[in-house]
């Protein structure tokens, strides 16, 4: 069923900016046999434009879709680059917050490594909340200072009253936006708390085309301005907002029941919407380069291959039917590794697989990584092509 109304605002003022049919309704899970990728289930996406806020989502979305107590596989923490990310976060929050003693709840933990690496470092008392958490994939070594949920997040379900609240790489998998904003709030009883979020940012995502950031799970897709107004309209008070990883992610703090005057890089409304009318031709345009960028290489024989085999790789190759130009797809995290792209017969290796059959081109599924792929490349004595996804 089409939604009809903005889960951020409740407007009607929506129109569609961008449609994709027939593609995998998880992309960043582990598939084990090729049958299983090549029969996964799939689904369609009509992104709509909320002209009153500003928000985009995907409004022929169907949660029961999608299952995140499955075999998901999101995590990036075997990447240095992200490690270093992270941990440039913690210290951030450690230097705004005083956590030592008081509780911290992370809704949507994933596998835990951020909840895990805060609580050693500022001295909270860290509950993670994620139906996809692995007990055996995170060493906690009996510590009582750390415990997870293993379920999805309800306020009625949370029997403490938490000081800080951490939400990164979640809200952009919840369709209904503002009731999920809003039960925070009452978890938080009606005490002023700190809230901290990270959402990828969208308005890279128009001005680039970038057709390999949209993809089922992602049903909810936010700019600077619409992020800060959902959460003003929850009676939050954005108190700091602004972009990190090279332009990627939305970070943001907030207080809970208090208000504040807006900030200056709220105030985007007029861009998104001027960035929404070119989008089409934009992601057209960019659809169209990368076809023929690994169309023409494979054409005359070379070995295309994609480093990373999450959500970007199975849009990348999904979006324009690349599987049968695509060699190879190599990713550094051993999880990911003997497993399936779904949707495709592409099976996803350990970059030393490369060894036995070397590239022609790499392409990088996120520019974040080039330099540490390209110096993984050059310890296995290769230096191909490499390309990287802006």
């Amino acid at each position: 069923m089409t939604a009809s109304a903005c889960p951020a605002c409740g407007s009607q003022r929506l129109h569609t900016i961008y449609e994709l049919e027939s593609i995998p309704v998880q992309s960043c899970i582990l598939v084990p046999t090729e049958e299983e990728a090549l029969n996964f289930p799939r689904g369609d996406i009509t992104l709509s434009f909320c002209s009153s806020c500003g928000f985009i989502f995907n409004s022929v979305f169907d949660v029961d879709n999608v299952d995140y107590a499955a075999a998901t596989e999101e995590s990036q923490h075997f990447s240095g680059t992200f490690n270093r990310f992270a941990e440039r976060l913690i210290s951030d929050i450690a230097h705004r917050y005083d956590l030592s003693g008081r509780t911290t709840l992370e809704i949507g933990c994933g596998k835990g490594d951020f909840l895990k690496a805060l609580v050693a470092t500022t001295g909270t008392y860290g509950i993670g909340v994620d139906p996809g958490f692995i007990p055996e994939r995170l060493a906690t070594n009996g510590s009582n200072n750390i415990k997870f949920m293993r379920e999805y997040f309800k306020s009625d379900r949370i029997e403490f009253d938490p000081d800080f609240v951490v939400c990164r790489h979640t809200l952009e998998h919840i369709p209904a936006v503002w009731d999920f904003v809003s039960d925070i709030d009452r978890t938080l009883k009606n005490q002023p708390r700190a809230v901290f979020f990270e959402t990828p940012d969208t308005r890279r995502l128009l001005v680039q085309g970038a057709f390999w950031d949209i993809y089922y799970e992602h049903c909810s897709y936010f700019t600077l301005g619409s992020h800060a107004r959902l959460f003003r309209r929850a009676g939050m008070n954005v108190t700091d907002l602004y972009l990190e990883y090279g332009g990627q992610y939305i970070v943001q703090y907030a207080m809970s029941h208090a208000t504040g005057p807006q900030l200056r890089q709220e105030c985007d409304l007029d861009e998104v919407r001027h960035l929404v009318r070119e989008f089409p031709k934009r992601v057209a345009d960019s659809r169209d380069y990368w076809t023929k960028f690994v169309r023409d290489r494979a054409a005359v024989g070379k070995r295309v291959v994609l480093w990373g085999g999450g959500s970007k790789a199975t849009s990348f190759i999904t979006s324009n039917r690349l599987e049968d130009d695509i060699a190879d797809v190599v990713d550094i995290n051993p999880f990911k590794q003997g497993k399936f792209i779904p949707g495709t017969a592409r099976q996803v290796h350990a970059p030393e697989a490369l060894c036995d059959r070397p590239p022609d081109t790499v392409i990088a599924m996120n520019a974040m990584y080039a330099k540490e792929i390209a110096d993984h490349l050059a310890q296995l004595g290769m230096k191909p092509e490499l390309v990287a996804l802006p």
